[in-house]
């Protein structure tokens, strides 16, 4: 437990002295700007990892930095040591910072042991600043300092716990496993923050700790360690100093002769308790004093979500209780056991592996399970524990009061339902902004929140994360305001205030599902008139204003004719709307504190009185309340992936094309070596690819039929190509030859001229293609032309007028012509090259300009464990007649329908989210439109296997939807024969348009409601739908009635729109739809 008190600072003498109010520098950072070191102290403005490096710099001799540039883990630490700050012992300390690689730590260690090392020095702490990925590069250098720790330096190593993680969803995750597994295998100390309110004094333990063993000091490195907010009792370098060598002249004045180090550990909290008045433990409970089911926690956010969720339930005389284990290594059992209450039955541990795969694997357990179970068994007095449950859960799991509710409700069956608005103080303000990364606002959260803050009855939480994957990089960053101290660790989910800085963040997350019923959204929309604003807003975003009685307000920077004469002061406009909107009463003392970001008092005014025009409140309207069901789409996400704490830079150079003859590419073959030449299949790909060949090609609709669906089958022969149930085959499609030979001609290229093109993923790579070979298998000459390459084809027009309409098609002024002639006309590169002849250039400008071709990924329709060799899709033919009566195809299903048998194909494989449950015996409910069949036949080969392999399989209910039953009966005779083998336990087909009434798969999955309930629900099944997107709303909504029959049935109350958001949390409700 920390000794924070949750009160007011009192008055406004007693506020830490504010910097400049300027752009944020780095998110590690406080508001994102630099302290320095001596400003640290008393009631201030910090995030963790600023008090963690306060104490490394203050306490040691050297500093050794491994962070990645944008992680900002030194940020501080090279401040202060450019600026020659002192530290506790007189000196500057030493900072070096170095690159995460094979051997890193070894600087470090011949430091420590170096022949001309200060000998006078050997006492004071040496330390590493780290993320948890650095620590497998650590290991060697960590293991030989272990073996020689008597003769060393004390070492502490603070680890924020963040990795990057490429197979995940999220990117970054937090990563406590790799600590766990060098602390236990090297034998190191690992004690753990739980919040910033312990930053500072968990480092300085842990730096004590460090005289007994070396240690590792780990928090959460994504959320907890860059939330920005108000700690009352810092130390200051001073405080930090008195009590390190209080508290080791005490211990040294002890009796620990004889004692182990577990022994002597205990004995140093105990001291350390002592001398800064607070009351850490070992193990530290929380919960009814009498609890029958205790859940075992080890992390930040962990801890503190727990905590929170346990007390609310054991207020409500829950009998329930949580253990945050703060020190794992080295693990007291004594301690531990003593914590437990004695009433206990049940124990849940809450353990981190590596990935989901090690989750479902039920050979494998968490470090943490292993020592709990250890601890347990061999504690007679606690012979009354019927189960130890181990709940794993994989890095990239983000934690919130509903999802650790969850895992609570899986050790006792009475745990109620907890959400962050339950456990949340009510009085607790809390806003959130969501924008693209290259707007002038992003900043303007971060400078609201320092206006806050310099409230003197205000305390003020800032957290913020960028998901660069997203419309080219976005951010959102919540700020949350209270009389009180607050410990939120996860997202807004009730905001008061919300800001979206651009519309189509709306087609990416489902924002208002985040906002407080009757709260205010500012939404900035530049030059849109009332009359227009349905159009931009997407039709569920209407709904849910008008459903939840949103205050819509809307922004329009292009009213204020001071931003038209100077843009940057979009970024004060934007807090100025914010404050009018949120908090009306700050909006004239703000503008001294704004305009200390470099914008003049006169401007700030100016903008003041615009804001009658450049903000207006926009009325609901109740005909927004109506939502055409088939314009629905697939249900978004509420936040963001944190993949990154900065946006990418996004200036890139376009690398150069250069035409070159035969003798260059035949000396590159000839002479490999000296031209660094390499031979691959299909280098410009960038990806892993193989060669198949059509095996079978077969048209399952009629010939007479508008609809051309044809199975096509690969043999994969020695190719080496293996895929997973669900996963997609990427189909590396060709031009047609007959169009590109047109092509060559008729704009005068030469089809066997060199050209050399640096590769997209290395421009230092080259390689070398045939003019025709480029526009076969890489130029997507026949695609359809953005904005961009008009306005790129601009460039080369020598004709005024061409020019001058290629130029208008890119403005708002072309914005109907461009529609029409992307949607109903259907032009192409070669269609706009071949219309505006003046605009003509070189074939490697076109290379340039013309957007590559892409693969085409779809389902895989074949299980290989039953065709080991071979790999099948489903694929219908795109075509149309465009507006000038000409046949038009989808380039890919063009290629694929023109392969006859033995024809060889560039292939590869795409993971998926669409995966059988781990457990054979759990039922499968699949709905497929069309084409959307395509995994499920995969899936049905595979439990067939199964059967056949004397295995017992779960229920298996497939709904299939399509047009008619005689012309669109896909694999209708393998479906039936299966069922008639009793793999498909119950076939729903829906022919929508073979009776007067049209019939849909959730008609049809509404009518077996008892099949579904019991397979899905009572059995624990998994739901899968693939198909268009259309029906998502419809298939969603039977679900959720399902699961309010059965709640309803029990005798209980559910919130099914939760429950479905649970579901796919737990991966048993799957989407793959397009």
């Amino acid at each position: 437990m920390h000794s924070q008190q949750h009160q007011s600072g009192g008055s406004a003498g007693q506020q830490p002295k504010q910097e400049p109010l300027i752009s944020q520098t780095a998110s590690s950072l406080p508001f994102g700007q630099e302290l320095p070191l001596s400003s640290i102290g008393g009631p201030t403005y910090l995030t963790a990892q600023t008090l963690v490096q306060q104490v490394a710099y203050t306490l040691s001799d050297k500093v050794f930095a491994y962070s990645p540039e944008t992680f900002g883990l030194d940020a501080s630490l090279t401040k202060w040591r450019s600026g020659s700050e002192k530290n506790a012992f007189g000196y500057s300390t030493g900072v070096s910072s170095l690159e995460t690689r094979a051997g890193a730590g070894s600087i470090a260690l011949g430091y420590i042991f170096s022949e001309d090392f200060d000998v006078k020095k050997r006492h004071i702490p040496q330390a590493i600043v780290a993320s948890s990925s650095s620590l497998h590069y650590l290991r060697g250098a960590l293991d030989q300092l272990s073996l020689l720790y008597a003769v060393s330096n004390p070492l502490v190593t603070h680890i924020a716990a963040v990795d990057y993680s490429p197979a995940s969803s999220s990117g970054l995750v937090t990563d406590y496993v790799s600590a766990f597994s060098i602390a236990d295998d090297l034998g190191l100390g690992l004690i753990s923050s739980a919040s910033i309110y312990e930053a500072q004094h968990i480092s300085l333990l842990s730096t004590l700790v460090a005289s007994i063993l070396p240690t590792i000091h780990i928090f959460d490195g994504v959320h907890v360690g860059r939330e920005t907010t108000r700690v009352v009792d810092v130390l200051d370098q001073s405080g930090l100093s008195n009590n390190y060598n209080t508290i080791l002249k005490q211990l040294s004045g002890s009796d620990n002769k004889g004692s182990d180090q577990e022994g002597r550990v205990i004995r140093l909290l105990q001291v350390f308790n002592d001398e800064l008045g607070t009351d850490y433990k070992a193990f530290e409970y929380h919960g009814h004093t009498n609890a029958e089911s205790v859940l075992v926690v080890f992390g930040s956010v962990e801890a503190t979500i727990s905590a929170q969720v346990i007390s609310y339930l054991a207020k409500k005389d829950q009998k329930v209780g949580v253990v945050n284990v703060r020190l794992y290594r080295p693990f007291v059992e004594e301690e531990f056991l003593a914590v437990l209450p004695k009433s206990v039955k049940t124990i849940g541990v809450l353990g981190q592996v590596l990935d989901n795969v090690t989750v479902v694997d039920d050979t494998q357990h968490s470090r943490l399970y292993s020592d709990v179970l250890a601890a347990v068994n061999f504690a007679p007095s606690l012979a009354g524990i019927s189960s130890i449950l181990d709940l794993k859960y994989a890095r990239e799991q983000v934690w919130t009061p509903s999802n650790i509710s969850e895992v609570i409700s899986k050790i006792t069956a009475t745990a109620e339902s907890c959400s962050c608005s339950e456990i949340l103080d009510p009085t607790i303000k809390q806003y959130t902004f969501w924008d693209l990364d290259n707007e002038q606002s992003i900043q303007a959260p971060f400078i609201l929140g320092q206006i806050l803050a310099g409230m003197s009855a205000t305390n003020v939480s800032l957290r913020s994360g960028h998901d660069n994957l997203v419309q080219g990089g976005i951010i959102r960053t919540d700020i949350r305001t209270s009389s009180k101290s607050i410990e939120a660790p996860y997202p807004v989910e009730q905001a008061d205030v919300t800001f979206v800085g651009e519309q189509k963040l709306f087609g990416e997350f489902d924002i208002l599902k985040i906002l407080k019923f009757r709260s205010s959204l500012i939404v900035r929309l530049p030059g849109v008139k009332d009359e227009d604003l349905e159009k931009k807003l997407p039709p569920s975003v209407r709904k849910a204003l008008l459903s939840q009685e949103i205050q819509l307000f809307l922004l329009d920077p292009s009213a204020s004719s001071k931003v038209a004469e100077d843009e940057m002061l979009g970024n004060s406009l934007a807090q100025l709307c914010f404050l009018k909107i949120a908090r009306a009463d700050l909006l004239s003392t703000a503008l001294d504190k704004i305009a200390t970001t470099n914008v003049s008092k006169d401007s700030l005014n100016s903008l003041v009185g615009e804001l009658d025009q450049t903000l207006r409140h926009v009325t609901t309207l109740e005909s927004w309340a109506a939502v055409d069901g088939e314009g629905e789409t697939t249900v978004l996400p509420t936040d963001i992936h944190i993949n990154s704490f900065s946006p990418f830079d996004k200036m890139e150079s376009e690398p150069p094309t250069l035409l070159k003859n035969w003798v260059i590419a035949a000396k590159g073959i000839a002479f490999k070596e000296a031209y660094g030449t390499e031979t691959s299949l299909r280098p410009d790909l960038g990806i892993k690819t193989f060669v198949a060949h059509v095996k079978e090609h077969r048209r399952l609709t009629p010939l007479t039929y508008d609809r051309n669906i044809f199975h096509i089958e690969f043999d994969l022969g020695d190719s080496g190509l293996t895929y997973a149930i669900g996963e997609a085959l990427g189909i590396h499609a060709e031009n047609d030859r007959t169009e590109i030979e047109e092509f060559i001609k008729w704009y005068g290229l030469n089809p066997d001229e060199i050209v050399e093109v640096p590769t997209r993923e290395d421009p230092g790579i080259l390689e070398n293609r045939t003019v025709y070979q480029a526009l076969l298998q890489n130029v997507d000459i026949f695609g359809r032309p953005p904005k961009r390459f008009y306005e790129a084809l601009a460039e080369f027009a020598s004709d005024p007028k061409e020019k001058q309409d290629l130029l208008t098609l890119c403005s708002a002024d072309g914005a109907t012509e461009f529609k029409r002639r992307a949607e109903v006309d259907t032009i192409t590169f070669a269609d706009v090259l071949l219309e505006f002849s003046s605009a003509h250039p070189s074939f490697h400008d076109i290379v340039r300009i013309v957007s590559p071709m892409k693969r085409r990924e779809y389902s895989i329709a074949s299980s290989q464990r039953v065709t080991p060799n071979s790999v099948s899709l489903l694929i219908v033919t795109v075509n149309w007649v465009d507006s000038k009566g000409r046949d038009r195809f989808g380039q890919a299903t063009r290629y694929l329908n023109s392969l006859p048998v033995g024809t060889s194909v560039t292939v590869s494989v795409k993971p998926s989210v669409m995966k059988l449950p781990p457990k054979a015996t759990a039922p499968i409910i699949m709905a497929g439109l069309g084409t959307g069949l395509a995994p499920f036949r995969a899936f049905v080969q595979e439990r067939a296997l199964q059967k056949q392999r004397g295995e017992k399989i779960g229920a298996v209910l497939l709904y299939m939807g399509s047009r008619h039953q005689r012309e669109e009966y896909l694999y209708g005779e393998e479906w039936e024969a299966y069922q008639d083998a009793g793999i498909i336990t119950l076939l729903g087909r829906a022919f929508s348009r073979d009776q007067p009434q049209k019939i849909y798969i959730q008609d049809r999955m509404r009518q077996t409601m008892d099949e579904i309930r019991q397979a899905y629900l009572k059995e624990e099944g998994s739901f899968y739908l693939c198909g268009p997107t259309w029906p998502v709303p419809d298939v969603t909504e039977v679900l959720q009635e399902a699961l309010e029959l059965e709640a309803k049935s029990a005798g209980k109350k559910m919130d099914s729109r939760r429950a479905i958001e649970q579901l796919k949390d737990d991966g048993r409700y799957v989407l793959e739809v397009y």
